[in-house]
């Protein structure tokens, strides 16, 4: 990840740990395990995030993001998929696709792009674990369009109602 500034600074709250980035940074930014994470400055990349991410008021993020719990106040310029919940809160300026299963878009928010309110998203690995099929073949049926999903970035999700219906259809070999 290449840095230009960087002021991270990890605040501890109960079990959950809190991360507040006010910086300007670029690269690919991960979290494997649940986090709380809050980005106040400027971000161009790619952000995945377990957990909640907290895009602030002042903070301008140009990347593909991805996470559990997404709340934006500030400016976006990027798709989003949020698995369980997006929020737009009335200084966010989202400009990109989202998609998640609950949205809540508070008065003043500005959106503009496409909307897909998705179920039950999973990923390459919960897919694999809930077909029983190597995570190499789900990215080839993937990769060849045999298996819906939704490629953002080089990163696959999955509605879970899509998979049921496609594996009912005997489209598992």
């Amino acid at each position: 990840m290449a840095l230009l500034s960087r002021r991270a600074t990890p605040v501890a709250e109960s079990d959950e740990k809190t991360i507040e980035i006010n910086a300007q940074m670029q690269g690919t930014l991960s979290f494997k395990d649940p986090v709380n994470l809050k980005v106040n400055g400027n971000f161009n990349g790619t952000l995945e995030c377990k957990g909640t991410l907290t895009i602030g008021n002042s903070a301008f993020v140009e990347a593909h993001i991805t996470g559990d719990n997404i709340v934006i106040a500030g400016k976006i310029r990027g798709d989003v998929i949020a698995h369980k919940m997006l929020v737009l809160m009335p200084t966010a300026v989202l400009s990109g696709n989202i998609s998640t299963p609950k949205l809540t878009i508070v008065e003043g928010a500005i959106f503009q792009g496409k909307c897909q309110m998705i179920e039950d998203v999973l990923d390459i690995n919960e897919v694999s674990t809930y077909l029983e099929i190597e995570v190499p073949t789900i990215l080839e049926l993937a990769d060849e369009g045999k298996i819906p999903g939704i490629k953002n970035g080089e990163n696959w999700s999955f509605e879970r109602s899509k998979i049921d219906n496609w594996a009912a259809a005997g489209r598992i070999k």
